[in-house]
């Protein structure tokens, strides 16, 4: 088939061409139905997604009205020529026959077990189901759900959507995720993307073979070849940098709203989460005048759903205080476009990298603040790491700095802890030792951007540093 004859096949929704396996194999910008000139009754349907799948359309005798019966997806087991022998053999069976025997597949198929579409919605529905947690909330039971859901829509249900979960095999799983790598599914190359698919497809099947569901007998996600790793960041902001970005977040002709700019310095100077301190709220913040301020974290909102105790330097206190600009302000971080509610979760990310216009992808709507103060891209999760880094030079051991980020602590200078000891035996908090640490890091955040420590006489300051 000549270049010109294929391309004016894959421009329109629906046409009829010879049908090629490269035609299959090419991409769409939307969904598109080719008709096949050589085998009447064929026709292959292809995928913004990349997925061909064979179906072969048929008069019904009993109803008198067109069916479509479906054959089988795209593949190197599955060609044009197979799909054209199979509706071949399927044509000398003879009308009626043709049409019981699609009733007959149909009924087997139900018969057999669920798709890997349908088994995805089920799971999708159990996992967002409330349920009582520790601290006596009903919340999702799986609180990520979200983040599964997309990786099984995005990436599972468009290639094996339509494939019973019994037969899905470990080539399946492995192709697709050869394909994310590659960017042969529809986007573009990514590690993570093919990990994040291999975690919520493991899951979905380890979850359908259990007793009570039997969808499966066994996870196809058993075995797979290994990825390779990923780098993992290591931006940290020089000095410099953070002199820079400290006092560009007070500039007046900033774009970005100033709660979402305080809370990026009250990142960098607690070392808490974004999702941990942007849902702050008044009844949290404990002795906040007093001789010993901390801001209790409830575990709704930790990564590893424990309560986090953090102590608050001076810094963070005046931090608190610019950001609570009335007595009814209930969230630190209070939004500026909705009012009682907290800043968005991904406010500070978008302030920092900027945003693009809805229509026009590569064009900047709003430029972010490292482009405005000519930084070098970061994310808000690299000021925890800046200020750990901070702590490190300042001479705190890993198991101090570890407690201040709230990771699990597995080593005090050169003795291994168990880790057991943490998780089960002692819940200290060891607050002098976080607070030791995160007066430190604010003492010589100071330094840094070039002011002095502040006495205690002067309290009160209302501006952050």
């Amino acid at each position: 088939m000549s270049e010109t004859t294929t391309q004016a096949a894959t421009a329109r929704p629906t046409g009829s061409v010879i049908l090629t396996d490269a035609i299959c194999r090419k991409r769409v910008a939307e969904r598109t139905k080719l008709y096949d000139r050589r085998c009447s009754g064929l026709y292959v349907s292809i995928t913004t997604a990349g997925v061909a799948t064979f179906s072969m359309k048929f008069t019904d005798p009993v109803s008198g009205k067109q069916r479509s019966g479906w054959l089988g997806v795209h593949g190197e087991a599955f060609t044009v020529n197979d799909a054209r022998n199979r509706v071949y053999a399927l044509k000398g069976l003879g009308t009626a026959a043709l049409a019981e025997t699609f009733r007959e597949r149909k009924a087997e198929q139900a018969k057999a077990g669920k798709t890997v579409a349908e088994i995805i919605e089920e799971r999708i529905n159990w996992m967002k189901t409330p349920v009582r947690k520790a601290d006596g909330e009903m919340r999702p039971r799986l609180e990520s759900w979200q983040n599964t859901a997309s990786h099984l829509r995005r990436f599972l249900r468009p290639r094996l959507g339509r494939k019973l979960a019994s037969e899905v095999t470990k080539h399946d799983i492995a192709t697709l995720s050869n394909d994310i790598l590659t960017g042969k599914h529809g986007g573009k190359p990514s590690i993570s993307n093919a990990r994040h698919m291999r975690k919520a497809a493991s899951g979905l099947f380890n979850w359908a073979a259990e007793a009570g569901r039997d969808y499966v007998t066994a996870s196809p996600c058993i075995n797979l070849p290994k990825l390779d790793p990923e780098h993992p960041r290591t931006r940290v902001l020089s000095a410099d940098e953070i002199r820079i970005f400290w006092h560009g977040l007070d500039r007046a002709d900033m774009p970005w709203d100033r709660k979402t700019r305080l809370a990026l310095k009250f990142e960098l100077v607690t070392m808490l989460r974004s999702a941990e301190l942007l849902g702050a709220h008044r009844d949290e913040l404990i002795d906040l005048n007093g001789e010993s301020p901390r801001f209790d974290v409830p575990l709704k909102r930790v990564k590893k759903r424990r309560q986090i105790q953090q102590p608050l330097s001076d810094l963070a206190v005046e931090i608190i205080n610019e950001a609570l600009t009335s007595k009814d302000q209930q969230f630190v971080f209070e939004s500026p476009m909705y009012e009682g509610q907290p800043v968005h979760r991904k406010a500070m990310a978008a302030a920092l990298r900027g945003t693009k216009h809805e229509k026009h992808k590569s064009k900047t709507k709003t430029p972010g603040i490292c482009e405005l103060l000519g930084l070098r891209s970061f994310t808000p999760h690299d000021l925890r790491r800046t200020a750990a880094t901070l702590a490190g030079d300042l001479g705190f051991d890993d198991a101090a700095i570890a407690k201040c980020l709230d990771h699990a602590v597995s080593r005090k200078g050169d003795v291994i802890v168990p880790t057991v000891t943490g998780k089960v035996y002692n819940h200290s908090t060891r607050m002098k030792e976080k607070r030791a640490v995160l007066d430190a890091v604010a003492a010589e955040l100071r330094r840094i951007i070039g002011r002095p420590v502040k006495p205690a006489a002067a309290a009160g300051l209302r501006l952050a540093a």
